[in-house]
């Protein structure tokens, strides 16, 4: 094969020719994010092509086939087997081949681009009362292409099976870049009048045939055994009694015999009504036990998990984000459907009856409410990225997280399997589809040595051993990939082997294809992530990372790729991915390039690397991956973190100087409030606005006068003792005093007086730019004002600098004392929620209300929901516009990410404000500086202005309430 790194400059240079206007990226900043998928391994490429269309498809792999150049097809890049990396070119399907073509209800059918996601199909067809059957635990970011490549299958497998059992036809190039369609009954030219093309796929279909009439007995006798048996190629499905099924027996080959860019899939009928069971054991074992007779009542899923994971999502999202377990430390999930809600319900009862009678279970109870069946399936969907960063901080991996056996023989094999475990000193997290008999473990490898790398070969070679002796597969849905293919000699005969070769040396006679998977298949611990080299980047850093073994280096590796980050269908995490769609622009990019910068490998300037400073920039540092993304990555800290690093010793950017000290000019500028408000208002504070890097496009907020606080604080004074502490932060005091005035009213309401501090810092804004040294310096003056022997607890009611006091003080200090003051810290609904009197009720409050819940308060202050506290308080419908409102700090402030700023602001909240009636507007409730500074200026003169928590409850306001102008 020629040399790839030889054969780029001339790659490039045809495809500027044949396919112009094709986005191919070259560059460390590309080629570092794509060297992962969600597996072990990193393959690095040299290059990442975006096609838009088919022809740019046979563009590339006519390009390719003339320069030597291997191809690997990606689609979400979540494969867990090493499926989607590769040395030469990544195409990403992802990016632009994302259309649903056609949805047809009356033949149940969608043609869809290889590049769609799985969720927007759903979304699409649900119009029609169909949805596509395989779902996947990653069906929020996985593509239709990826599915297909790996055959996947999901959660509901019991009753839809795998993807290819709802594939009619696939729309493919071959390695030679020639165009054709696979399906149910064989192999055709896409154009019928490309005389070279008829020719061409004619020849592949004969040899095809032949090839399969040589080797009847073994296709017929070693594949299709069990339901899961996705190893290998599904060659069973070309045998004259299933009508020579090309579309089907390409499903699964993971992009190694032809590279799909559209398909047309089946539909299959959404159930009318469903309900869940949750059945508690005290072993795995146990549940499996009860596997076969939970499908004798033709269930839609039956889902188990160990107790690691549920411990590991109670820690990362408070202890309310499980609810409606019973007892016990390994759980099934039975889901049942049907067409009567009643029927379906009574069936459940009853079949819980006849589990409780077996005698295996610890508990179990049928769950009714669908906010609880949504918080039971996040903790199941998240389960491999949960697995793989427990409580503890250990780290487990993939490898054999994907073996399946029938699922009678379920139970003996975990029992034969955990034995095995045992005997090498190796623990797992078990989870996976029961129902199907496909089991997920994640184990804890020794993959950065040596020796654990050798003893982790020993491993793998006796579980495929095992496996194959219980009569399973080594992939029941993953694929081979880079993690299974060498050990398919354990479960194949050599005939079967020689045959899989055979049948990809049709398709892709130079093995152009995804090279390294299923047919000669690189070693299984080759390319492993985790085998850095000896020089890497010296990691000595501000920040603590006290969560983290290896501190930064440790922090960053928590990404393992799962791409949850990366989501289509709404929430909080990635608001900047979700805004651009860029893989660059996702925590799970950001993560990866930090990962290669600390190893030294496509990105060599460590600390000073434009790449990784590009990728991070659109960071709106909203810390949301923190709460969402199921390992706990941290990238607003990780970036603060860089920052800081990057420009010691440097000038940095302007906006970092003129919003970053805001706290110290704001109070400076206080003295003299009205004349600096009018100057800033006028041609000059366009002037100042552009000399310190902040947009001319918004309005600069009013600043209030150094007298405003004591003023606002005068009023709310009620002689009561105090019995907590109100943490006055510079942004309340600077620009809505009258907050920290109806906070003090609202405490003293609630049974809960306060007295107010207001000449501290938290050291947000210097943290947010990345000046830590000196943030440091302002949070340890804090600390030790705080920490004087008051134990009273701190209400703060902006919520980002609540944050900042609960987490970034103590992992930036690291001292007991910030850890004391940190514990103390609650935003104004903790304490409403956990301090108030018992008794308490607030004024009179309207029926519905718009909530922009800030994204610190989201991820930081688990279990204290402003939605939740409103709604127990007796507001009727709060309309959430969830995700981040855009501004995110001075990041919406600054010139550069205005665009970008009002882009995520589209994606939630613009359109909660938008559908508000102009004549009879609902309240709006934002307890954020940023979120209530957004909202005025998207609002414009439509006379909306948010709320602070505090002013909405403020017992001295005047219904409905809206507060006094600064002075």
């Amino acid at each position: 094969m020629t040399d790839t790194t030889m054969a780029l400059e001339p790659l490039v240079a045809r495809l500027a020719e044949t396919a112009p206007g094709l986005r191919v990226e070259t560059g460390p900043g590309s080629t570092g994010l794509y060297a992962y998928d969600a597996s072990n391994y990193r393959v690095p490429p040299r290059a990442v092509v975006f096609p838009r269309s088919a022809d740019d498809a046979v563009a590339v792999l006519r390009a390719c086939r003339d320069t030597g150049i291997p191809v690997t097809a990606r689609g979400g890049g979540t494969s867990m087997a090493g499926n989607a990396v590769g040395p030469g070119v990544v195409l990403d399907f992802s990016r632009y081949l994302n259309r649903i073509l056609d949805i047809d209800p009356e033949t149940r059918t969608a043609r869809v681009e290889a590049g769609v996601i799985l969720d927007a199909l759903r979304s699409a067809t649900a119009l029609h009362g169909l949805t596509f059957g395989p779902d996947p635990s990653s069906h929020s970011r996985c593509t239709i292409g990826g599915m297909i490549g790996n055959d996947a299958c999901g959660n509901r497998s019991v009753r839809h099976g795998r993807t290819s059992g709802h594939i009619e036809a696939l729309e493919i190039v071959t390695a030679d870049g020639v165009r054709a369609v696979a399906d149910r009954t064989g192999l055709r030219a896409a154009d019928p009048y490309d005389t070279d093309a008829v020719q061409r796929v004619a020849a592949l279909e004969a040899d095809v045939r032949r090839l399969i009439d040589a080797n009847l007995a073994p296709v017929r006798t070693e594949l299709g055994r069990v339901p899961r048996q996705v190893s290998g190629y599904q060659l069973h499905h070309l045998l004259p009694e299933h009508g020579f099924d090309m579309a089907r027996a390409l499903v699964g080959t993971e992009g190694s015999c032809a590279v799909v860019t559209a398909a047309t899939v089946r539909l299959v009928a959404t159930a009318q009504a469903s309900t869940l069971l949750t059945l508690g054991y005290d072993d795995v074992v146990d549940a499996a036990e009860d596997v076969p007779e939970i499908l004798r009542w033709n269930p839609t899923a039956v889902e188990g998990m160990d107790e690691a994971i549920v411990a590991t999502m109670r820690a990362r999202r408070g202890a309310d984000s499980v609810i409606g377990l019973p007892e016990g430390r390994a759980w099934l999930y039975v889901e049942l459907d049907g067409d009567d809600q009643a029927t379906v319900d009574a069936r459940a009862a009853e079949l819980l009856d006849v589990l409780k009678a077996q005698g295996r279970m610890t508990g179990g109870r049928v769950v009714h409410s669908p906010a609880e069946r949504r918080s039971l399936w996040r903790v199941r969907e998240d389960g491999a990225g949960l697995a793989a960063r427990l409580v503890d901080g250990s780290e487990s991996w993939p490898g054999w997280e994907d073996a399946a056996v029938a699922p009678k023989d379920l139970a003996a094999y975990l029992r034969d399997f955990r034995r095995l475990l045992a005997a090498h000193g190796l623990a797992g997290v078990l989870y996976g589809h029961f129902g199907a008999g496909c089991v997920h473990v994640r184990i804890d490898f020794d993959l950065a040595t040596d020796s654990g790398r050798a003893a982790t070969r020993r491993f793998l070679t006796e579980a495929a051993a095992l496996v194959v002796e219980h009569g399973g597969s080594l992939s029941g849905e993953h694929g081979d990939g880079r993690a299974r293919g060498e050990l398919l000699e354990v479960m194949y005969s050599h005939r079967m082997i020689r045959t899989f070769a055979a049948f990809k040396e049709i398709f892709d006679p130079e093995g152009l294809l995804n090279p390294g998977v299923i047919v000669a298949p690189a070693r299984l611990d080759a390319d492993l992530a985790l085998h850095t080299p000896s020089e890497v980047l010296p990691v000595e850093t501000l920040f603590s990372f006290p969560h983290d073994e290896d501190g930064f280096a440790g922090a960053v590796r928590r990404c393992v790729g799962v791409g949850r980050c990366r989501s289509d269908a709404g929430g909080v995490m990635c608001p900047s991915y979700r805004a651009t769609g860029e893989e660059n622009d996702s925590t799970r990019g950001r993560a990866r390039l930090l990962q290669e910068m600390v190893r030294g490998g496509t990105v060599q300037d460590g600390w000073r690397s434009t790449e990784v400073r590009d990728a991070l920039d659109l960071c709106l540092s909203c810390k949301a991956c923190s709460s969402d993304c199921p390992v706990g990555v941290d990238m607003a800290t990780y970036k603060a973190e860089f920052l800081h690093q990057h420009y010691k010793g440097r000038v940095r950017p302007r906006s970092h100087y003129s919003l970053g000290w805001l706290p110290l000019t704001s109070k400076l500028v206080g003295y003299a409030a009205r004349p600096a408000n009018a100057l800033l208002r006028g041609p000059l504070g366009k002037l100042l606005a552009r000399l310190g890097g902040v947009t001319t496009k918004r309005r600069i907020p009013a600043f209030a006068s150094r007298h405003a606080l004591p003023r606002a604080l005068r009023t709310a004074r009620t002689g009561e003792p105090a019995t907590t502490l109100l943490f006055v932060d510079s942004f309340t005091r600077a620009f809505r005093p009258e907050v920290a005035g109806a906070a003090s009213r609202v405490l003293a309401d609630a049974g809960i007086p306060c007295t107010a501090k207001d000449d501290l810092c938290c050291g947000l804004t210097w943290v947010s730019t990345g000046q830590l040294s000196l943030a440091r310096r302002i949070m340890a003056r804090t600390v030790a004002r705080l920490d004087n022997g008051d134990e009273r607890p701190i209400v703060v009611a902006e919520p980002s600098c609540a944050a900042a006091l609960k987490r970034d003080v103590p992992e930036l200090l690291g001292t007991d004392a910030a850890r004391r003051v940190a514990a103390r810290v609650h935003t104004l609904t903790g304490a409403l929620t956990d301090l108030a009197a018992p008794a308490w009720a607030p004024p009179e409050l309207p029926d519905n209300v718009v909530l922009q819940t800030h994204c610190h308060e989201y991820a930081t202050f688990k279990g204290h929901h402003p939605r939740d506290l409103l709604g127990r308080l007796g507001i009727r419908k709060v309309d959430e516009a969830e995700g981040c409102c855009g501004l995110a700090g001075n990041f919406g402030f600054e010139e550069q990410h205005y665009d970008t700023s009002m882009a995520v602001a589209d994606l939630a909240l613009k359109p909660r404000l938008d559908d508000m009636d102009p004549r009879t507007p609902a309240v709006v409730v934002a307890d954020g500086f940023s979120c209530a500074t957004q909202i005025d200026h998207l609002a414009g003169d439509r006379g909306i202005r948010a709320l602070h928590l505090a002013e909405l409850l403020d017992p001295a306001a005047d219904r409905p309430g809206q507060p006094g102008e600064n002075s």
